[in-house]
């Protein structure tokens, strides 16, 4: 059975399957989910195999660009980071009324100061030790 913020991710990644074009080749409805658990990456291209993730998140007020948002597991984004490897991001907010918006942000205008590393997770949790880490967006709005 799927978690809240799974049905949540899964939503997010639909959305922006039917709703955006691929920003490398333009084609709309070339954009196609992933497998779950795919490292790194929750859309592709299957035209031209453009890949980005996808992170979604409920808002009242789907107008306003995110300023935080929850990303996934650091040790995998790190690795990728230190390779100088970056995904595109599609960030979707969505209201009690299912109404959304969509918001992206290249490879390229990103930089590691966005990336806050969260706690790891306490030695009593299912997945102790774990750490993920958060988008921080606050501080490259003009860039979304």
């Amino acid at each position: 059975m799927p978690t809240k913020h799974q049905t949540l991710g899964e939503k997010g990644e639909k959305l922006v399957a039917k709703h955006c074009a691929c920003p490398k080749c333009k084609r709309s409805d070339s954009l196609t989910q992933l497998r779950q658990n795919f490292k790194c990456a929750d859309v592709i291209c299957d035209f031209c195999g453009y890949l980005a993730q996808v992170k979604a998140q409920c808002s009242a007020d789907i107008s306003s660009r995110p300023s935080k948002v929850l990303g996934a597991a650091w040790s995998v984004q790190h690795e990728r980071m230190e390779a100088g490897i970056y995904f595109p991001v599609f960030f979707v907010k969505i209201d009690a009324q299912d109404n959304f918006s969509i918001f992206y942000l290249s490879a390229d205008l990103q930089t590691p100061d966005i990336f806050v590393v969260r706690n790891p997770l306490s030695a009593t949790a299912k997945r102790a030790g774990w750490q993920g880490f958060t988008y921080d967006l606050s501080q490259i709005q003009n860039r979304l």
